[in-house]
């Protein structure tokens, strides 16, 4: 994402240099706001070159501002370089937008531009597997992991589709691929192992379930659904002591997750602490009403 910036940075004066540095640096630290408002003063102080507005662009999308994103991301011309790049982020906007039909669109012409790309059909199974269309979506990824074998998100989300449509050994099997690659290449992806996790509580494999809940928490402690994944499968194992520890931590990280609080409150059951299981019950049926409908 940085190269273009950098030749930017190369043939720019110091206000230039030091306004993308922090853009950069908060980007990185993913401080999504303050990069893109980073980003737009180096708009201001380099020039609305088209690697700089595909920053900009990026950097408003994951600060949570779509409609930002897809007005910067219009204005990178159709014949730069990085516009194949530009549609893939403004698709992901549309998406958060709830214009469906815009995003499915704009992957299509992604997909046409370029044809060898595994992130476009990977983005367009991820929107199609949200709608519940599994089976177009698990094509998609089956696509995607062909043009990039390496495309471990893809053989991740692979697992879910085919996990959707009610193959759970096949599921396994690619959640086991996706495992392989991530290991030791990619430490800080963590969402296969909770999603592999899921499947083996719903199969009552219980303690491969909390090794892999376990290591997606120590991957990403600040997932609150590692932690819940992690302590559903302790109660399973008749540990439910333990698997407060690991509930409340969920909470702590976000409260309004409704499914910790609930399976905090049967624990604290099963361990005689009724008043503290009644006050967890009201608070899932507190989060549980105001839950987000937000898009991933």
């Amino acid at each position: 994402m940085f190269l273009g910036l950098l030749l930017t940075v190369l043939a720019s004066g110091q206000d230039c240099q030091e306004t993308l540095s922090a853009a950069r640096q908060a980007y990185e630290q993913q401080r999504y706001e303050q990069a893109a408002e980073h980003f737009g003063r180096a708009v201001k102080a380099c020039g609305s070159s088209a690697p700089l507005l595909l920053a900009l662009g990026q950097a408003q999308l994951l600060a949570r501002k779509p409609a930002e994103s897809l007005a910067t991301l219009d204005r990178i011309p159709a014949e730069h370089p990085d516009y194949v790049q530009a549609l893939k982020v403004k698709a992901k906007a549309q998406y958060l937008l709830h214009r469906d039909g815009d995003a499915e669109a704009t992957l299509k012409r992604a997909a046409e531009r370029a044809p060898r790309d595994a992130e476009v059909p990977y983005d367009l199974g991820r929107i199609y597997y949200q709608q519940g269309r599994h089976a177009e979506a698990a094509e998609l990824f089956r696509r995607a992991t062909t043009l990039d074998p390496a495309a471990y998100k893809a053989w991740d989300n692979l697992g879910l589709a085919t996990e959707a449509l009610g193959d759970a050994a096949q599921a396994q099997q690619h959640y086991l691929k996706a495992l392989a690659l991530v290991h030791k290449d990619h430490p800080r992806y963590d969402v296969v192992y909770a999603n592999f996790a899921d499947l083996l509580i719903k199969q009552g494999d219980y303690q491969r379930a909390f090794d892999l809940a376990a290591e997606a928490a120590g991957r990403n402690p600040d997932e609150p659904r590692n932690l819940f994944l992690a302590g559903k499968a302790l109660v399973q194992l008749g540990r439910s002591d333990i698997a407060v520890r690991w509930f409340e931590r969920a909470i702590v990280l976000n409260s309004d997750y409704p499914e910790p609080h609930y399976l905090l409150s049967q624990a604290y059951r099963k361990l005689g602490r009724d008043g503290d299981a009644d006050r967890e019950l009201k608070l899932f049926q507190q989060a549980a009403a105001r839950a987000p409908k937000e898009r991933r």
